[in-house]
This record gives structure tokens, sequence and C-alpha cells, in this order.
């Protein structure tokens, strides 16, 4: 009945032909990663999100303790080389004949 009334309605421009008229609902929006489980806020939370986190922490910090080795490395190379230069330098003064030899 409501639908007839619709479209006997011509004056306002609100009424669509019957036939082009489609039944819709809205699709649940759900944020990159949610797992529909109930958020942290108390409960037990997810375990596939947890067990997700812990391991993503995990490698992270793993990337970062290999990092941390590099930049260790790359530090005793470089003291090396200034020290290797220090003895190179001080070579060439007493050869030179430098300051108070």
């Amino acid at each position: 009945m409501f639908r007839q009334a619709l479209t006997k309605i011509p004056s306002r421009g609100l009424a669509a032909p019957a036939s082009s008229r489609a039944f819709t609902t809205t699709l649940r929006a759900m944020a990159e990663g949610d797992t529909g489980a109930p958020s942290n806020t108390g409960g037990q939370g997810d375990a596939f999100r947890r067990r997700e986190k812990a391991s993503e922490d995990y490698a992270i910090r793993e990337r970062e303790k290999e990092k941390l080795v590099e930049l260790r490395k790359k530090i005793h190379e470089q003291k090396d080389h200034l020290q290797k230069l220090s003895d190179h330098i001080d070579e060439l003064t007493k050869e030179q004949g430098g300051e108070k030899n």
C-alpha cells in the first residue's frame, strides 16, 4: 500500500516507478586488520590479533638487532681506518723532521 501511495504522487517528484526500486542494505565496513572480535578494552581480545602483534614485534626487534650489529661493525672499521691514518700521519711527520720529533 505504501509503495502504491508513493508511485501515485507525481507532483512531489519523489516517487520512482515500482519496477526500478531495489531492496538494498549497507555492508558492514571493517578497517584493515579487523577480525570482528571485540577490541582489547578489558576483555580477552582476539588471540589471533595478539599472536600477530607479538610476531610483528619480534620481527621488528630482530631487524633492529641486525642493524645495530651492522652499525657496530662499521664503527669498528672506521676506528681502525682512523688509527691507520693517524699512524701514517705520525710516520710522515717523523720522516720530514716535523714538530718535536
